[in-house]
């Protein structure tokens, strides 16, 4: 299986990527955002000095209790940091850089700077997102989710969740295969946390080998999860390190190929440890 950037190839098996979050926003769910550009850019530094294959940047938070910022000051911010970011490749080395979004407007205005992938978390409605990644060779991450994002789903109810999920992701290939997109262009997301509860995201933990079918690369977010709260009763997601690593544990035995996350050095360390024992 190859996963095609617009740089390089990434060809697995081999030990999954890790892709270290940089929120710049003042909303984020754990605490870590910052609307400084140059305290990002120190962020996702540290996130490559500590291992990250990735870094992820996203200007607007997921949280459903805040509403959305705008299209202007989205790409404002996203534009702060991807100005910087090759200053920080001169000095470290290569990384891919992922950008966070899923309106098609702000897309549009930051693709050609430099982007490896954009992460969408909208669960794709159509395929305009899909076009604009086919256009520009830039792969596409599907995350699984119902409704439009920043809307609580909490509702939500799945008599047969990974039915439910194998035919969503069905469907969503299809259309982003039409758009120009190949497999080796696509990520798929199971979406923990987005309309799901807590025995919905276990399940999806438990059964993530049946996303293998599709043959595209697995993308598991994993950092401080809500489900992670849920079962250690831990409300302040920055405690919830440990339980990302056990998820990061079971992602692995269970054949993820990237996983998201906040502490990098943490799960660099538990990745280089599980990695002989699952390949």
């Amino acid at each position: 299986m190859k996963l095609r950037f617009p740089s390089k190839e990434v060809t697995f098996p081999r030990a999954p990527l890790l892709m270290g979050i940089v929120n710049i926003n003042d909303d984020s769910f754990s605490g870590d955002g910052t609307l400084d550009p140059d305290l990002a850019l120190a962020q996702a530094r540290q996130h490559i000095i500590d291992g990250a294959d990735m870094i992820d940047i996203g200007a607007e938070s997921a949280r459903t209790n805040r509403g959305p910022i705008s299209i202007d000051e989205e790409v404002q911010r996203l534009r702060s940091f991807l100005d910087r970011w090759p200053s920080l490749i001169a000095e470290l080395g290569p990384c891919l850089i992922s950008v966070n979004s899923w309106r098609s407007e702000v897309i549009e205005q930051v693709i050609e700077q430099g982007v490896d992938l954009i992460n969408d978390m909208s669960a794709l409605p159509d395929a305009r997102n899909a076009h604009i990644c086919a256009k520009h060779q830039v792969p596409l991450l599907i995350m699984h989710s119902v409704g439009e994002p920043k809307v609580s789903h909490t509702h939500q109810q799945w008599p047969d969740l990974m039915g439910s999920m194998t035919d969503f992701f069905r469907e969503k290939i299809a259309l982003a295969e039409e758009a120009g997109l190949t497999k080796e262009q696509l990520i798929l997301d199971p979406g923990l946390d987005f309309a799901k509860q807590k025995d919905d995201n276990l399940l999806v933990l438990r059964e993530l080998e049946k996303l293998h079918q599709f043959d595209c690369p697995i993308l598991l977010p994993i950092s401080r999860k809500t489900v992670i709260g849920d079962v250690l009763n831990l409300p302040d997601p920055k405690d919830r390190d440990a339980g990302t690593v056990a998820l990061l544990v079971q992602g692995m035995v269970k054949g993820v190929h990237l996983f998201r996350v906040h502490n990098v050095k943490a799960c660099w360390q538990a990745r280089q440890v599980i990695q002989p024992l699952v390949s």
